[in-house]
């Protein structure tokens, strides 16, 4: 198509030179859905008419070219001496497609465009769990919203029905070479099909032309033992699909843990502060300690001090390696605290002031003793 053979853009829609962005999509939409070629096979003046009207679309749905068309007409788009679209999906040639297409295959896929489908975005879910469910695991059924593909078309786009169209600016390639100084070649993405080679003249209701809607989803969710707070599960193709079909991101679980009431997590140990009286420390006692299997008897020997340690074999945290999966059980440290009682009975306290009657310093360390003995000025 030359320049002198053009009509006006604004004819070839049916529209006049105030039209609106909504009316110029609008009666393209109806023009492409008429001459679509594959609505009227081997017809090349249909074909003709839908190169037109694509044409006409694509100057004047863009400000830019649009503004340059009104002032200048056809000249303002670079005139006779040089065709824009030669080349790129308009009837021109471009001497130097055969080579490229030679080293990237284009020209053997029938121009089925370079762009490639994205993978979709990854997508982030908060969980919270108790304490016991991070250190023995649980299975947990979660529900999120993300993009999948459209059931009415397919992900294609397309009202059903009605197919995307080989992109008539850049041939279906997905990209623009455009010659430069000393006949150099530069190579960018397609403006009016982003790249993607196709171009969609009714897009579907569903999903606007998008491929994609944004569902809710179920889904079960292992959670292993022995995680920790602030960890998280990678779930594979969780995440949105990706456009055009696209493979799905990853769904990332970040697991929030809530704090026991009794226990305190240190790596794969279990810590328990016991509470006991000066008179199970000084005499020793058996008592049942509490553990996250149950309880547990142990055995405090006379003489135990304030903060004196015992373990627990095997009542900790399993450990989890990087592949998220369990090893051995750490252990349960119990701190011992003896409580001195702030309120005697009177009997209590007469029984206290005997004990330490009878006790003197005498039942304090040597070292001690010596030193309050240098105290109070006693040898």
């Amino acid at each position: 198509m030359t320049t002198q053979t053009k009509r006006d853009y604004y004819d070839v829609l049916g529209l006049s030179r105030s039209a609106t962005g909504d009316e110029i999509k609008k009666a393209y939409r109806k023009l492409a859905m008429k001459y679509h070629p594959d609505r009227n096979p081997n017809d090349p003046e249909a074909e003709n008419k839908f190169k037109e009207a694509t044409e006409a679309y694509e100057v004047l749905s863009n400000d830019q070219k649009r503004a340059m068309y009104d002032q200048y007409g056809h000249a303002g788009l670079g005139g006779s001496s040089f065709d824009p679209f030669a080349g790129a999906g308009f009837g021109g040639t471009d001497p130097f497609s055969t080579i490229f297409d030679a080293f990237f295959g284009q020209g053997a896929r029938g121009g089925a465009g370079r762009a490639t489908a994205r993978q979709g975005a990854d997508l982030r879910y908060d969980l919270t769990i108790t304490f016991e469910e991070a250190v023995f695991g649980t299975q947990k059924e979660i529900q999120y919203r993300r993009l999948e593909t459209c059931g009415t078309c397919g992900g294609v786009g397309a009202e059903p029905g009605t197919d995307p169209v080989r992109c008539p600016k850049c041939n279906g390639s997905g990209e623009m070479r455009i010659r430069a100084f000393l006949n150099m070649v530069t190579v960018t993405t397609c403006d009016q099909c982003d790249g993607r080679g196709t171009i969609i003249p009714m897009p579907c209701k569903e999903c606007r032309g998008e491929g994609r809607v944004r569902n809710s989803v179920s889904r079960s969710l292992t959670v292993p033992a022995g995680v920790d707070d602030g960890m998280r599960i990678r779930v594979g193709a969780g995440g949105d699909v990706g456009p055009r079909n696209g493979p799905a991101g990853d769904l990332y679980v970040s697991l929030h843990v809530q704090p026991h009431e009794l226990f305190v997590r240190e790596g794969d140990r279990i810590l328990l502060e016991l509470p006991i009286n000066v008179a199970q420390a000084a005499l020793g006692t058996e008592l049942e300690v509490p553990t996250l299997d149950g309880s547990e008897k142990l055995v405090i020997p006379a003489g135990t001090q304030d903060g004196a340690i015992f373990t627990l074999r095997g009542k900790g945290v399993q450990q989890v390696d990087a592949m998220g999966r369990s090893g051995r059980r750490g252990d349960q440290v119990v701190v011992a605290r003896v409580r001195i009682p702030s309120k005697l009975t009177d009997e209590q306290r007469e029984l206290f002031r005997k004990l330490g009657e009878s006790m003197g310093a005498d039942q304090l360390g040597h070292k001690e003793s010596s030193i309050w003995s240098k105290i109070f000025g006693r040898s």
